[in-house]
């Protein structure tokens, strides 16, 4: 989907309250994706009811998952493929695009939706040319932002000031926590009665939830993965200048800058680091990208041992399967100047020392 993907998909009722209370700019290409919006809305609700009268009474007799393996890092260090990766495992199931873009009645609209959806969703992600298809795994963030109106991606939808949206984010303290951890828990659950399966989630905002998450779900488990912040800073920006410009529909889009960028990268790895000292070590582990990137199947095995996940041979025999099928793809590169470079060593300098960044 184009345009507005991020919202699309949520309820007449939520989308209302969201438009009328956050507002929109007076343009037409702003309004038509409001125009857009309230009547995905219509079908959004319709199929809700929908679910709830099919599903409903089963769903409350099945137990809320409590221990989902929860891949974080900030964006462009791998998470999507070492969520891909994750989700190749017999046990597991991430949750797809899809599931995350109708959260409210997955269970029961995806043959009404998949011949749109199909149509309109780019077979590959325009910012890294990484496959996207309504099956592949995708980040929770998009179904907890229609499920619980309460996100940061609020301030890049509706920009209230003329700085990276992210510039002042610093904690994730939800609005209504109560009723945050419930919609996770239940979108968790159907994930679970769908699949049968752990569920692996994928969302780097969740590096800035760990103490939450362990609230929410108790025996939740945590991959951290990083990379190279040379390589991840100038994907960023172009990945939020994609996602701004693509979904925006108040105020004036700015593109995020390499200080702005950096620093967020810098407070958000202050907080992994910090939250996950505190956790026993059995619960969590760390991966360099690069590793990954290099022996897959054997920084898994590092992964599972940590972990105390069953790693079986039909896993690693899908594994290998899947890097062949991937075969020489293109990684995106970008070329920074030493005063940029510079800019991201200075914002990051304790990062560099503790991972041994090459400088």
């Amino acid at each position: 989907m184009k345009h507005s993907y991020i919202l699309a998909g949520t309820i007449l009722r939520k989308i209302v309250r969201l438009l009328f209370s956050r507002g929109v700019s007076l343009n037409p290409g702003r309004l038509l994706r409001a125009l857009f919006l309230l009547q995905n809305g219509i079908w959004a609700s319709l199929f809700k009811s929908m679910e709830r009268r099919r599903y409903g009474h089963l769903l409350v007799k099945f137990p809320v998952p409590d221990d989902p393996v929860i891949i974080i890092g900030h964006w462009r260090t791998g998470t999507t493929f070492l969520h891909q990766l994750l989700n190749l495992d017999p046990a597991m199931a991430a949750p797809t695009v899809f599931q995350v873009s109708i959260p409210d009645s997955f269970l029961v609209s995806k043959k009404y939706y998949q011949p749109i959806m199909t149509a309109m969703i780019s077979p590959v992600r325009p910012m890294d040319n990484v496959k996207l298809g309504i099956d592949e795994p995708q980040e929770d963030e998009y179904a907890l932002y229609k499920l619980t109106l309460d996100s940061p991606l609020d301030d890049l939808v509706f920009q209230r000031t003329n700085h990276y949206f992210l510039k002042h984010f610093d904690n994730f303290d939800p609005r209504d926590k109560e009723n945050w951890q419930k919609e996770f828990r239940e979108f968790c659950k159907k994930l679970a009665f769908h699949s049968k399966k752990r569920i692996v989630l994928k969302n780097p905002f969740h590096s800035m939830r760990i103490p939450l998450l362990r609230e929410t779900f108790p025996n939740a488990r945590f991959v951290h993965i990083h990379r190279h912040p040379y390589s991840v800073v100038p994907s960023t920006i172009n990945m939020w200048n994609i996602v701004g410009t693509q979904n925006i529909l108040k105020g004036k889009w700015i593109k995020p800058g390499i200080e702005e960028v950096s620093a967020f990268l810098d407070r958000m790895l202050d907080k992994i680091r910090t939250d996950l000292a505190v956790l026993p070590p059995e619960t969590y582990c760390e991966v360099n990208y690069s590793d990954l990137d290099a022996d897959p199947i054997n920084e898994l095995k590092k992964i599972y041992k940590t972990l105390g996940l069953k790693y079986s041979p039909e896993f690693e025999q899908k594994i290998r399967k899947f890097l062949n099928e991937l075969g020489d793809f293109k990684k995106n590169v970008y070329n920074l100047s030493d005063d940029e470079k510079d800019i991201i060593r200075t914002k990051l300098a304790a990062h560099f020392y503790h991972y041994k960044y090459p400088r």
